[in-house]
Formats: C-alpha cells, sequence, structure tokens
C-alpha cells in the first residue's frame, strides 16, 4: 500500500512548476491511508509539509471530507424543526481572546436551537485553550462519554460535542505529525468544515484569509452542503470579533453557480452600531476565563457580557428565532440575566455525569 500512497505523494509533492492536484477520489484514498497508517511515517510527513506548500483545492478538501465521513463517528438526526448547528471551531485553541461560544451553544440550546461542537484536547500548533477544558471548567466533561452516551445527552438537551480524542481516535497520530513538523496540514482547514452530524446541518465555520473562505464555498459546494455561514472571526473561530466590523458570509441558494461555488450574501457588523464597544476581550489564564464565564451565566455586566450578547445577538436572529440582530441582542441579555442559560447548563451537566463512563473502584 506504501507504494499506492508514494504516486499520490510524487503528485503534491513534484515542485513549484510540475507539481500536480490531486482529484477527489485521490485526496480522499491519502487521507484514509495516512489514518489507517498504510503509508509510512516518512511519506506521511511528507505529505502533509508538502500538501501545505502547494495549498488544497477544493476538490481535495471535499475528498479529506470523504475519507471522514466513511471512517469517523457521526451523531445520528434527532427530531425537531430546527435545523441542526455544527460550528466548527479550530481545534488548537485560542491564545490571544476570550473565547465565548461554550455560551453561545448554551444560549442557542436554551432557545431550542440544537448545535454540535467538536473537537480535542491541547494540541499543536497554537496549544491553546481547547472547548474541552472551558467545558470542563463549567461542570461538563465530554471527555468521558462514549458517542453512544454524546448522542444521548444531545437528544435530551440540544448540545452534543464530538470528542475526537474518544470518538475518533484514528486521527490522535496526525497530531504527533501535526507537532513534529511544527506547521497546520491542509486538514488542519478541512476540520472547520467538518460536520459531524447525519442529518440536516447548518455548517458554521470561521476563517482568516479571504481566500479561504472562497475554498469553503466551493468545497461545500462540492458537498451538496448549502446552509452555512462563514464567519471572519477571532483567531480563525466562529467567535465575532468586537475590535472591527464582522465580515459574515451568508449562504443564500441551495443552488452553486456555474463555478460550483454557493453565492454568499456579504454581511458587515459593527459593534459600535450596536452599542458595543471595540475591543476584544484578551485571554488571560484558563481560571480566569471559567470564573468570567460563570459571571456572564448569571447575568453580571463586564466586557465578556457584551461579547456574549455580540454573539448571541447574531447567531439568535441568523438561526431564525429573533428578526433581527437588536432582537437577539435583548433576548440574548434576557436569557443571561432571567438565569435560562445557566438552568441549560446545569441540565447538561447532570445528564453528562448521569451518563458518564462508571469507574472501577477497588474494594
Amino acid at each position: 500500500m506504501s507504494r499506492v500512497f508514494r504516486d499520490l505523494l510524487k503528485k503534491v509533492g513534484s515542485g513549484e512548476h510540475t507539481a500536480e492536484n490531486l482529484t477527489r477520489t485521490e485526496a480522499a484514498t491519502a487521507t484514509k491511508m495516512m489514518l489507517l497508517k498504510e503509508a509510512t511515517p516518512a511519506q506521511i510527513g511528507a505529505f502533509l509539509i508538502a500538501h501545505r506548500i502547494k495549498r488544497p483545492t477544493a476538490d481535495e478538501l471535499a475528498g479529506m471530507l470523504d475519507a471522514y465521513d466513511e471512517l469517523g463517528p457521526k451523531l445520528q438526526p434527532i427530531d425537531g424543526e430546527r435545523t441542526v448547528v455544527v460550528l466548527g471551531i479550530p481545534y488548537d485553541g485560542r491564545t490571544r481572546t476570550a473565547p465565548i461560544s461554550p455560551v453561545t451553544a448554551l444560549l442557542l440550546a436554551a432557545s431550542g436551537q440544537p448545535v454540535v461542537m467538536h473537537g480535542g484536547d491541547c494540541l499543536p500548533t497554537k496549544y491553546g485553550v481547547p472547548l474541552v477544558d472551558i467545558w470542563q471548567g463549567l461542570g461538563v466533561d465530554w471527555t468521558g462519554l462514549s458517542v453512544e452516551k454524546t448522542q444521548q445527552v444531545f437528544e435530551k438537551t440540544g448540545i452534543g460535542f464530538v470528542y475526537t480524542p474518544e470518538h475518533f481516535p484514528l486521527t490522535n497520530s496526525i497530531w504527533e505529525y501535526r507537532d513534529q513538523l511544527g506547521k497546520r496540514p491542509p486538514l488542519a482547514t478541512m476540520e472547520l468544515i467538518w460536520c459531524p452530524y447525519a442529518g440536516d446541518a447548518h455548517v458554521v465555520t470561521g476563517f482568516v484569509h479571504p481566500p479561504t473562505e472562497t475554498l469553503f464555498q466551493a468545497t461545500l459546494g462540492l458537498r451538496g452542503v448549502t446552509q452555512f455561514t462563514t464567519v471572519k472571526g477571532l483567531e480563525g473561530s466562529c467567535d465575532l470579533p468586537r475590535d472591527r466590523t464582522a465580515i459574515i458570509g451568508l449562504a443564500t441558494t441551495s443552488t452553486p453557480d456555474t463555478t460550483g461555488i454557493v453565492p454568499i450574501e456579504r454581511l458587515l457588523l459593527a459593534p459600535r452600531d450596536y452599542g458595543f464597544t471595540t475591543k476584544n476581550v484578551p485571554l488571560n489564564t484558563t481560571g480566569e476565563l471559567i470564573a468570567d464565564i460563570q459571571e456572564v451565566l448569571k447575568g453580571e455586566a463586564s466586557d465578556l457580557m457584551e461579547t456574549a450578547m455580540w454573539n448571541g445577538g447574531f447567531y439568535l436572529w441568523r438561526c431564525g428565532i429573533c428578526s433581527d440582530m437588536r432582537e437577539g441582542i435583548v433576548k440574548t441579555k434576557e436569557l443571561l440575566t432571567n438565569g435560562a442559560v445557566a438552568k441549560k447548563l446545569q441540565e447538561i451537566s447532570q445528564l453528562v455525569n448521569s451518563v458518564s463512563k462508571a469507574v472501577f473502584q477497588p474494594v
């Protein structure tokens, strides 16, 4: 099998003038061979760095997603009127700005909007604060649940978290290469639009560089995904910035154009137009972040509360729960101050604890 992989490696690693793009099928094959360790370590390392230098195409990302669909986990469809929202957050965490996405997810779930998140532990290349650490600090430990038990929590509470080290262990070895190489491979780009949910989903993805947004449009079009939102968010996340105008793309049609790209409507949101100060909340220690989030869940006024309202207003509007941003901001503040979001957190925490793996206690 390593000979098969060698031919794929030669295509992407032949240099600036002779390298070739992989077909969608070839990209899927290469991804599966890396995950299943059918390629040699030398081949995998060479492929990851060569493909980063070449830069991925939409066909290649679509093929990688095909491989993840074949080998990876998926939460099963749940009953409900609303399309499930899948939040794509960088797996290597945040290092500069305070994440608010767990609060956003709780807010949406408290409003009847189901949410799926996914991620792992503190990972390269940023080694930032991962989502699971924030959830653990809030009393919800997703790391001890099987996919089946996560499904139970998802069905009953409206929030599910696909914890990749437990639910998709084939990806663990790729993280070792990423650590050794010191650079993010194209798989890291693909993770932002991975959808570990088997039903209809609205994919929300962050991006940093404008070409990435266009790449996502084309990739999602190839995959038949027409419900999505792109956010030029904080550190590549889905969190709206407050220090600048938020640049957002809203998919507006179920039909890709002649180039295969799903058209988007551009939305520009300036925080000052809605009464918010134009600064992001810095990330200090994880402990301080957890304490600040707990204050937000009590409805206390703070800089992070403004961030929660700014993001909550947008996502409540985008999911169709509120008619516009201003109504969404008011609704967010109401749900935080009346305890509805804190109650949702308590519900999830209690359920996760009740279905967690039993720990053997020697007599």
